[in-house]
C-alpha cells in the first residue's frame, strides 16, 4: 500500500507501507519539527532557499521540510535550488526532472566553480574548503535574487559532532556547525533543521524512497584526512558504547560556563565568598 496521492505531497508518493518506515518518518518529522521550534526558525510568510545537493541528506531535507508545510505546520514558502558546479560527468537532468515531477518549486543554477577549485588548490589536497567558500556565495546571491530570507542545509547531527571535535582537535576551540547563525553581511539566515537528525536515518530514509541518489565525490575529490579520521573515532565509540553520539550531541545542548575555562563566557573574577557579618552563623 501507497500513500494516497491526495493525503501528502508528491514527494511522498511511493512511499513504503513497512511499520518500520512509518516510525523512520514520524521519526524525522518529530526531530525536525523540534531543532525549528527549539532555534527560533519559523518566521510566517518567509520564503526559504532549500539547497539540494541531490545527496541523501539534502533529500531527506527536502522532503520532511514539504512534509510540514504540506501539514500547515511550516507557513513559510519553499524554494529548493540546486547549483551545478561544473563537475565533469555530473548529471545535469536528474534533479531537474525529479523535481518536476514531484511538483517541487526550484531553481537549477550552472556555475563553473570546478575550474576556478581546480586552477586554485594544488594537486592531491582537498578541495572541499575552497569549492564549500564558492557555493555558498553563489546560493547567498541566489538567496537575494529570489527574495529569501533563509539559506536551509542538509547538515545533520552527524556532521554537527564530528565538527565539533574537528574544532576540539585541530582547532583548539569549542565549536561547531550550529543550527541556525546569520550571515557574514548579516541579512541572511543560514538554518540547519536537521540538526537533531542522525546521518543513519538520512540513509534509511533517502534508501527507502529510492531518490536518485548523486554521488558527491564526481570531483574526485574526498573529506580531508582529518574528517576520516574523526568519523572513524565515533564509529568505534558507537559500536563500543551504543547511543554514544546522542550523549555527546547532549552535551553541546548543556553547556555550562561556569564549569569550562573561557573567562569571556563566565566572569570569573566577579567570583565572592559569602562571608558571614561578625556574630553570624552560615545555615
Amino acid at each position: 500500500m501507497l500513500d494516497h496521492k491526495n493525503d501528502i505531497h508528491p514527494l511522498f508518493n511511493g512511499a513504503p507501507s513497512s511499520t518500520g518506515f512509518k516510525k523512520l518518518r514520524k521519526r524525522l518529522v518529530q526531530q525536525t519539527r523540534e531543532a525549528l521550534t527549539q532555534y527560533g526558525m519559523i518566521e510566517p510568510g518567509a520564503r526559504w532557499l532549500i539547497c539540494l545537493s541531490g545527496g541523501k541528506d539534502s533529500y531527506t531535507l527536502l522532503a520532511i521540510l514539504h512534509e510540514l508545510k504540506w501539514r500547515g505546520v511550516l507557513p513559510v514558502d519553499l524554494l529548493a535550488c540546486n547549483l551545478d558546479q561544473g563537475q565533469p560527468g555530473f548529471p545535469a537532468t536528474v534533479l531537474p526532472e525529479f523535481l518536476k515531477t514531484r511538483g517541487v518549486a526550484h531553481r537549477i543554477e550552472y556555475q563553473d566553480t570546478y575550474s576556478i577549485v581546480m586552477d586554485k588548490v594544488p594537486a592531491g589536497r582537498t578541495m572541499c574548503a575552497l569549492c564549500s567558500r564558492l557555493r555558498r556565495g553563489n546560493l547567498y546571491r541566489i538567496a537575494r535574487e529570489e527574495g529569501c530570507s533563509a539559506v536551509v542545509l542538509g547538515h545533520h547531527r552527524d556532521d554537527i559532532l564530528e565538527t565539533f571535535f574537528m574544532n576540539l582537535f585541530h582547532g583548539g576551540k569549542l565549536a561547531t556547525m550550529p543550527p541556525k547563525l546569520v550571515n557574514e553581511q548579516g541579512d541572511l539566515f543560514v538554518y540547519r533543521p536537521l540538526a537533531h537528525v542522525s546521518e543513519t536515518d538520512c540513509e534509511k530514509f533517502a534508501k527507502a524512497m529510492q531518490y536518485p541518489i548523486i554521488p558527491c565525490d564526481l570531483c574526485g575529490s574526498q573529506d580531508g584526512l582529518q574528517r576520516q579520521q574523526i568519523k572513524q573515532l565515533l564509529d568505534g565509540w558507537e559500536r563500543n558504547s551504543p547511543g554514544r553520539r546522542q550523549v555527546i550531541f547532549r552535551a553541546l545542548t548543556s553547556a555550562r560556563p561556569s564549569h569550562l575555562l573561557d573567562s569571556g563566557l563566565f566572569d570569573f573574577k566577579a567570583l565572592a565568598r559569602n562571608i558571614p557579618c561578625h556574630g553570624q552563623n552560615i545555615v
